[in-house]
């Protein structure tokens, strides 16, 4: 069971064109027998339509897991939402373990909004499994016993782009300018880029903060122009690297740009013929994997459209924490805890299975750097994107691109 609030499913009714309807069953309190999931993600704002991808991955793993008799034989009910921003995520938060019975929390992809529901799941002593939200910080000062990162962090994007740009030789002794976006996220990922370029000899000689929403890029664009950069860096976060991708191409300037992140839906509406350089994900739908390519497959049927990287994240993550509640026979915060602890292994739908790292909850995994096709060389609309080798090389180990203990300051 998936329930909406009446205004989640109003603002997203949009976003879902040419998808499956979503019904709205009735709240009966009295379920005693189902699994209640809190789920909060970005339905409108500049993640907006990350977020609905999120939902989408959700449901399709939803309803597998309560086709196949659900967990320990309850059905999970979950209450999807608009986290809208920090303090409104933090607000229904509360209201869903409190009010509503959820047993977790799961979701997110601002890192600002994740970062209060942490502090919301660690009054409240439960689990709280953060499925997009990339800020380095979350895992490290701000990180918590109740909090398990299943996306990537900046570091590991930075480090995956960077690994391609060592091997084209275009750090050492580069000049890069960089945009980035002025809230925590960016701030993090910024701080990720300077310490790549400073243990590479590459000179930042110029960056720009610029608010989310910023929709004209002119002016920034100028000021690249007149600092003759060897490559532009982009540490932007949603529609906004769509924005700027389109803006770059029109104006044509010869500095070849990469990016630190970017998330495939933002790639997508790109369009054919814009995006160029190298960029970072955590999953690719052209990934040949056999369960990767039937989850692919499942999801295309029943939308349409391939999943875009927060599908996946959010498909593979209510399959883990389905896993856990199975194999402890429990929704009990500390039994699952403990069992991520284990750093128990995860079919997450790539060649190497991935775990949780016991001393700050960041999930251990693949990643993957990315190109893109010439024009007029893709198949679809969804093409053009071409994915790297895995980093880390297969049998190099997972953590090789991740901060480690002695860089990173969480404290469990």
């Amino acid at each position: 069971m998936i329930r909406y609030s009446r205004r989640a499913v109003l603002k997203a009714s949009a976003a879902f064109a040419g998808a499956s309807t979503f019904a709205i069953p009735s709240i009966v309190h009295g379920e005693s027998d189902r699994i209640r999931v809190g789920h909060l993600t970005p339905l409108t704002g500049f993640l907006g339509a990350l977020g609905t991808y999120a939902t989408l991955g959700m449901k399709l793993a939803v309803e597998e897991i309560n086709q196949a008799g659900g967990i320990m034989g309850r059905q999970l009910d979950v209450m999807s939402e608009d986290s809208v921003n920090p303090a409104t995520a933090a607000t229904k938060a509360q209201r869903m373990l409190e009010q509503d019975g959820a047993t977790v929390l799961l979701g997110e992809i601002n890192s600002a909004s994740a970062l209060t529901v942490m502090q919301v799941a660690a009054r409240n002593k439960k689990l709280f499994m953060q499925t997009g939200a990339r800020s380095d910080a979350l895992r490290g000062k701000n990180c918590n016993k109740y909090t398990f990162h299943t996306d990537i962090p900046n570091t590991v994007m930075v480090n995956a782009v960077g690994q391609s740009l060592l091997r084209d030789n275009m750090v050492k002794d580069k000049k890069f300018y960089t945009l980035t976006a002025d809230y925590i996220f960016g701030h993090d990922l910024l701080a990720a880029a300077k310490r790549f370029f400073g243990a590479n000899q590459g000179n930042l000689i110029g960056d720009e903060l610029i608010a989310t929403d910023v929709t004209d890029f002119s002016p920034y664009l100028l000021k690249i122009r007149q600092a003759k950069p060897d490559v532009v860096c982009s540490n932007l976060a949603g529609n906004q690297v769509t924005t700027l991708i389109k803006q770059y191409s029109e104006f044509g300037l010869p500095y070849p740009i990469v990016g630190f992140n970017l998330n495939t839906a933002d790639a997508w509406a790109a369009g054919d013929g814009n995006l160029s350089g190298t960029w970072p994900t955590v999953w690719y739908h052209t990934l040949d994997v056999p369960a990767s390519k039937a989850f692919v497959a499942g999801f295309l049927k029943k939308y349409g459209k391939p999943p875009e990287n927060h599908a996946w994240i959010e498909y593979v993550a209510f399959k883990m924490m389905a896993q856990a509640m199975t194999d402890t026979k429990s929704t009990d915060t500390d039994k699952l805890i403990a069992y991520f602890e284990k750093e128990t292994e995860f079919d997450i739908l790539k060649a190497r299975k991935a775990h949780f790292r016991a001393w700050d909850h960041q999930l251990m995994q693949e990643a993957y750097p990315f190109t893109v096709r010439p024009k007029g060389q893709a198949n679809d609309q969804w093409d053009f994107i071409a994915l790297g080798t895995a980093v880390p090389k297969a049998g190099e180990p997972l953590e090789q691109l991740a901060p480690t203990q002695e860089q990173n300051p969480c404290s469990l």
